[in-house]
């Protein structure tokens, strides 16, 4: 079987997969695609380089194959290397590629694991904090990303986040869709960071851009989104009918994979904590495999309905329950809910409230024990 690991670009696959190998013991072949020597390389060149690999490395039955979705064509290398019993470890940055190629020609010889930047528990680890608000609140303003750990300056910090955006863009984007309207691409990007946590639709980001003088369309827009998600650079939650058990069509939320593009890029663009929490929560609900909606119930909105095999939690983040009216309110769309699934207020107050109504409070730092 090949084991695939997906995600953003620098949040840490290839070390993770290394590390594993390492532990193990195992001896293995690397080839890392995101080389400039390999840029013009192309399915055809494969064999020979498996070749050069064996003059390097010798015999091997391990091979790590980093951002392979660089190479048009790779399944079927990737297929018969599986064919003749080779043990393969596979990173890449697209969804789309892996998803769609892998299931149809490697069914059932992989295993997918999605890797995210560094959680809260992840990041008070390494940073030796203490768990509590405090330290979530660091987190918070800061990032997910592994490498910002080495930095101590904000600067330094912007300058590696705003570098590794241009990245993605380019090559993962720009380069392999060749995008003509670079700057509309870059613009949507920034949109999507700024409105993060609010229901939008393909419709009014599209008025939204014509409304500044710029000439697009709806197709065009809705195909460049399409691409930002398929980098791992932001995520789309649909809204789901709780009542009816069924996705809802039109508007939608989208999530950044990481709060650092907002922390160090956007942040002149204020929004309160009370939605970077939202998000925080979204990305640990993924973190644990669920797949996470948009609630509608009653003309009311529930932040997340999150569904894992026959478990299902409702959900709300709030940044502070500070009085009886903000109770009042964050509660009253779960109370409106029928059906017995769990309910959970997640917020950063750093005393727990007691059950209201079968409705548990989570502190946002403890939120992971419960998933």
């Amino acid at each position: 079987r090949a084991q695939v690991v997906i995600g953003v670009r620098r949040c840490g696959k290839s070390t993770l997969c290394e590390m594993f190998l390492k532990q193990k013991g195992i001896d293995f072949a690397y080839v890392n695609f995101d080389d400039d020597r390999m840029e013009d390389m192309k399915a055809s060149d494969l064999d020979h380089l498996l070749e050069a690999l064996y003059m390097t490395y010798g015999e091997f039955k391990y091979l790590f194959l980093d951002e392979i979705q660089n190479i048009e064509g790779w399944p079927l290398f990737v297929n018969r290397l599986l064919r003749q019993k080779m043990h393969l470890f596979i990173t890449g940055s697209n969804s789309k590629m892996f998803s769609g190629e892998l299931s149809t020609l490697l069914s059932g010889r992989y295993v997918e694991f999605h890797i995210f930047p560094l959680s809260y528990g992840e990041y008070a680890s390494i940073h030796q904090l203490p768990v509590g608000r405090e330290s979530y609140l660091t987190y918070m303003a800061d990032g997910g990303y592994p490498e910002l750990v080495h930095f101590q300056s904000s600067d330094v910090k912007r300058n590696y986040i705003s570098g590794l955006k241009d990245t993605v863009l380019l090559k993962d984007i720009i380069r392999r869709y060749t995008i003509r309207d670079v700057r509309l691409l870059e613009d949507l990007f920034a949109y999507l960071v700024n409105n993060s946590s609010n229901l939008l639709s393909v419709t009014n980001i599209t008025n939204f851009i014509k409304s500044k003088g710029r000439k697009t369309s709806y197709d065009t827009v809705s195909l460049y989104l399409g691409y930002i998600e398929e980098v791992y650079l932001a995520h789309r939650a649909l809204r789901y009918n709780i009542k009816g058990k069924e996705i809802l069509s039109g508007s939608c939320k989208y999530y950044m994979n990481d709060l650092s593009f907002k922390n160090y890029l956007y942040a002149g663009f204020g929004y309160g904590a009370g939605y970077l929490l939202e998000n925080l929560v979204y990305l640990e609900l993924l973190r644990h495999g669920y797949d996470v909606y948009v609630g509608s119930i009653k003309d009311k909105e529930v932040d997340f309905v999150a569904i894992k095999n026959d478990r299902t939690i409702y959900v709300q983040a709030t940044y502070m329950l500070v009085d009886e009216q903000t109770i009042e309110r964050e509660y009253a769309p779960l109370e409106c809910i029928a059906d017995n699934y769990e309910k959970v207020v997640v917020s950063l107050d750093d005393l727990q409230l007691p059950s209201r109504k079968g409705i548990t409070h989570v502190r946002a730092w403890e939120l992971s024990q419960m998933l």
